[in-house]
């Protein structure tokens, strides 16, 4: 095939190897002279950082007095600007999520995305009073170098904490200095290489080590994307490659130059490569070398699997030819790859030989296959891709069994790299970078870089989740359109799919609550599902209302309570309270909870609403929480006086009149006494006084309180029993009571009183002794048994009844002791006597 022929065209021995340059983009950019900027370049074919160099000379056409910071895409392509008036920039670098760090003299760092928006932090005390001179990054942090020369590390941008690492002793500026990230480090931290006269000092948080080298001094030195290998330069032309250990000196080249290149960098992790103002030298690690004539200033970005080269006017990408491509496209190769590429051009050729190259790598096919796939990962010419994966699919044919999945995700994955590679988007990746940064990766930049449209295609294609991609473009068509918010809110919601797609709406309306746009917010936050993301920002917006109303909506009663204890904060009583009155329900749970706070503030949400009976209630249950008689007599009568003025409550109001001289009885009582009374009931305080002997005045309270008799003489029993004043109780003779029952009931006493008054028949005493229900009473009960039946007569009868209950033992029923025959109306005549 044609393309066969130019596919090595480019191509450049390095000892065993190849490496290739070839040309991406021709630059869309005009006039632009790298010489006059300070340029920064993100790695993964990300965007080129530009500001005017203050310390040349330049022509303005056209072009501002002060200083703008362009951000351009690796085609040339202007993504944004913004006019620099913060100060002395230092040095800038790029996070991993393409925001821009811009390092001023200072100490202080501004942080940009790739739209120009700001987020700033200082570098600490030093930086702040001695300057920064000079700074290196990584793509999570930096290391400064302040003016007192001290370094100064960053390990984590999105939680700014200046650390100062180990004192290095310089009192100069070093020859030069770089540093290997954490994520490459066997400490897991920041290593800082610094030379220093003729030597290396690695520089951490825990200290210094002096690597004790004599080939220096060294004018550059660049570590490796794996971090593996350092190279140097040292003062008499040489470039020195070592572990970063330095415990291996792996390559010594000699480039015959003593000025030292303006740029140093690795192309993968395999070759170094120096720039000189008029050429690029390729070293490779045999000491094999390739040199390109160049120009001007170019800009040297290393990337994982090669070196992009950003000139004036054209972005290229130099790079070793990878295995699959060499295999096949490699003059003279007879690998499997190259043999099946060949069997597809005979058989477009419809030439015989097709079949017999099949048959010579029949064994072999399977690898064969998976070459031209991989092969076609790794190109970036269309035409040969799809030339690549016409040979794969070719050699499937003839294979009995092979997984399809490998050849359709490297159609996908081309399909994607193509589109992003394309001079519009300019985002040059390579097969590798795209694995190593992932799909969603990808399409997070794409996305930041307001590429919704195709971002949006990429997600579907690779049936991924778009619902980054959707929030985003609707935060920021809200940030840029001028249309009415019916308008947005339809085209928002008709891109989001409404409320059934499940899209959360919340971080959509806070970019509308944030433009100033409430309204908006509010209409948009009405199709979020889930109110638990509603009333958040709903408060946030002091949108209070709407928040209640979703929160008792939802049937979340702790959501209800936070929106309360928010607006409680925030609104004035008054209108809290009128908010209150609106929403029955949360009026409930804010009463029941100021309940169980016992907090003063319900009862002024009673009184501004009039709420007499409620806030009089509030006032009664308040008074217990006094010990003191009379600050409860003083709350009991403000509770008084508001059940008097609503004549629904006059009940009430009786009741509370009650309580209130109760209580001045009790006081009475415990200032004669000495006995505490309070928190008695009327029952139990006469019951007390019963005790105490203060029967006249028990009579007297019995009067006053009117008091059922049957209550009072109940009382007057338990009191007897409870002194064990068994004559009194003989002597008490009432119809309307019925004591011995009262014995039934409080049986800790009946045994007692059973055998101390022996006036009662001995089934009476049986009766009482068997409803204690102990032991020690059955025991009793059976000696009276015993004598009943040693009597004869109508007694021994009555004890034959009986001895079939004790026979149970104790726990018999309650009514156990009644079923004798005509021992119950004799006990009733008895009584009655």
């Amino acid at each position: 095939m044609a393309l066969n022929l130019s596919a090595t065209a480019d191509w450049n021995q390095l000892h065993d190897r190849f490496y290739c340059k070839k040309e991406i983009y021709v630059m869309l950019w005009k006039d632009v002279d790298l010489a006059n900027y300070i340029t920064a370049v993100a790695p993964y074919g990300g965007p080129v950082a530009m500001i005017r160099n203050d310390r040349r000379l330049m022509t303005l056409q056209n072009q501002s007095i002060k200083p703008v910071i362009h951000i351009y895409t690796s085609s040339g392509k202007l993504i944004s600007q913004f006019q620099w008036d913060k100060g002395k920039i230092v040095g800038m670098g790029w996070t991993n999520t393409e925001h821009l760090m811009c390092v001023l003299d200072n100490g202080s760092i501004k942080v940009y995305d790739i739209h120009g928006e700001p987020v700033q932090f200082s570098l600490g005390q030093d930086a702040k009073e001695f300057g920064v001179l000079g700074c290196q990054f990584w793509d999570t942090g930096l290391v400064v170098l302040t003016g007192n020369y001290k370094l100064v590390a960053v390990t984590d941008l999105d939680e700014p904490r200046p650390k100062p690492l180990a004192e290095t002793g310089l009192n100069q500026l070093p020859h030069c200095w770089t540093l290997i990230p954490p994520k490459l480090t066997l400490s897991g931290h920041v290593e800082v290489l610094v030379a220093v006269g003729s030597t290396v000092l690695v520089v951490d948080a825990s200290g210094s080590q002096d690597q004790l080298l004599s080939q220096g001094p060294f004018s550059r030195m660049a570590v490796s994307p794996d971090g593996k290998f350092l190279a140097l330069f040292t003062k008499d032309g040489k470039v020195w490659v070592v572990s970063t250990d330095f415990q291996k000196s792996l390559a010594e080249f000699s480039t015959k130059s003593t000025t030292p290149p303006t740029q140093m960098a690795w192309c993968g992790d395999d070759s170094v490569v120096l720039h000189w103002p008029d050429a690029i030298l390729v070293v490779g690690p045999f000491g094999d070398w390739i040199k390109y004539a160049y120009e001007g200033t170019v800009h040297l970005v290393s990337e994982i699997d090669g070196l992009r080269i950003i000139s004036s006017g054209k972005c290229e990408f130099l790079h070793r030819v990878p295995s699959a491509i060499e295999d096949i496209f490699r003059i003279g190769s007879t690998a499997p790859g190259a043999i099946l590429y060949d069997a597809l051009d005979h058989f477009e050729k419809k030439s015989p030989r097709a079949d017999e190259n099949i048959r010579n790598i029949k064994p072999e096919l399977t690898d064969a296959v998976d070459t031209c796939i991989e092969a076609a990962g790794h190109e970036f010419h269309t035409a040969r891709q799809r030339s690549l994966l016409r040979a794969a699919s070719f050699g499937k044919c003839f294979l009995d069994s092979y997984p399809a999945d490998r050849f359709i995700d490297m159609c996908k994955t081309l399909r994607v790299l193509n589109a992003v590679r394309h001079f519009e988007i300019g985002i040059p990746l390579t097969y590798s970078q795209y694995n190593s940064l992932t799909p969603q990766v990808l399409i997070d930049r794409l996305v930041h870089r307001h590429q919704h449209l195709l971002a949006l295609r990429i997600s579907e294609y690779l049936g991924l989740s778009k619902q980054r991609i959707l929030i985003h473009w609707a935060c920021l068509k809200i940030k840029l359109s001028l249309d009415d918010e019916e308008t947005l809110v339809r085209s928002i919601v008709e891109k989001l799919d409404g409320r059934e797609s499940g899209v959360s709406y919340v971080e959509v309306a806070k970019a509308a609550f944030e433009c100033g746009r409430i309204s908006l917010a509010t209409k948009l936050l009405d199709y979020e599902p889930h109110a638990a993301n509603q009333v958040p920002l709903l408060m946030s917006m002091e949108e209070n209302e709407v928040a209640l109303i979703k929160a008792i909506e939802s049937g979340d009663t702790d959501l209800v309570y936070l929106v309360l204890l928010h607006t409680q904060r925030t609104l004035p009583l008054p209108d809290f309270f009128r908010l209150l009155d609106t929403h029955p329900l949360a009026s409930t749970l804010f009463t029941q909870h100021q309940k169980q706070m016992q907090s003063s503030l319900l009862q002024d949400y009673y009184y501004q609403n009039d709420h007499r009976s409620a806030s009089a209630s509030l006032l009664l249950t308040q008074s217990y929480a006094f010990s003191d008689m009379s600050a409860r007599i003083s709350q009991l009568q403000k509770a008084h006086k508001l059940y008097l003025s609503d004549p629904e409550t006059a009940f009430e109001a009786k009741v509370v009149e009650d309580e209130i001289k109760l209580i001045n009885l009790q006081r009475d009582l415990e200032r004669e006494s000495g006995h505490v009374f309070l928190d008695l009931t009327l029952s139990q305080t006469i019951f007390k006084m019963l005790v105490l002997g203060l029967g006249s005045k028990a009579a007297k309270v019995k009067s006053e309180f009117r008091v059922p008799d049957r209550r009072f003489w109940w009382l007057k029993i338990k009191a007897l029993v409870q002194t064990s004043n068994w004559d009194g109780l003989e002597k008490v003779r009432v119809d309307k009571v019925r004591w011995l029952e009262f014995l039934h009931e409080d049986l800790t006493h009946a045994s007692q009183f059973a055998k101390s008054t022996p006036k009662l028949p001995a089934s009476h005493i049986l009766d009482v002794l068997i409803r204690a229900g102990t032991s020690a009473a059955f025991a009793q009960a059976k000696k009276y048994v015993d004598v009943m039946v040693k009597a004869g007569g109508t007694q021994e009868k009555e004890a034959q009844a009986f001895l079939e209950i004790l026979a149970k033992g104790p726990g018999v029923s309650a009514s156990a002791g009644t079923r004798d025959t005509g021992s119950s109306s004799r006990r009733t005549s008895y009584l009655s006597s």
